[in-house]
């Protein structure tokens, strides 16, 4: 994954800046998804509310608290959740 293909998948999830830890956090509500392979091994991870790259690593942190590190390298897509878009609720309103 490149630079441009990160910050175009940060710029879709409406990242906010950085924070003091350099984690940039997705909008309300957005999730991401990165891909990434190596060796022919394959690792999703999905949820992902906040980012931050150092040198040629991503930090990924999840809705839950995990931590993943992944080589820039080994990314090759991201996909971005759309958002809670009704706020309506089944049953009696």
């Amino acid at each position: 994954m490149t630079d441009e293909h990160l910050q175009a998948l940060l710029g879709a999830a409406e990242a906010a800046k950085k924070d003091k830890e350099g984690f940039q956090a997705l909008a309300e509500g957005r999730h991401l998804t990165l891909y990434s392979a190596s060796s022919g091994v394959s690792l999703t991870v999905s949820r992902i509310s906040a980012l931050k790259r150092d040198a040629g690593l991503v930090h990924a942190r999840t809705v839950k608290g995990e931590l993943f590190v992944l080589a820039i390298e080994d990314v090759f897509a991201g996909a971005v959740d759309a958002g809670q878009t009704s706020t309506r609720r089944a049953g009696f309103v």
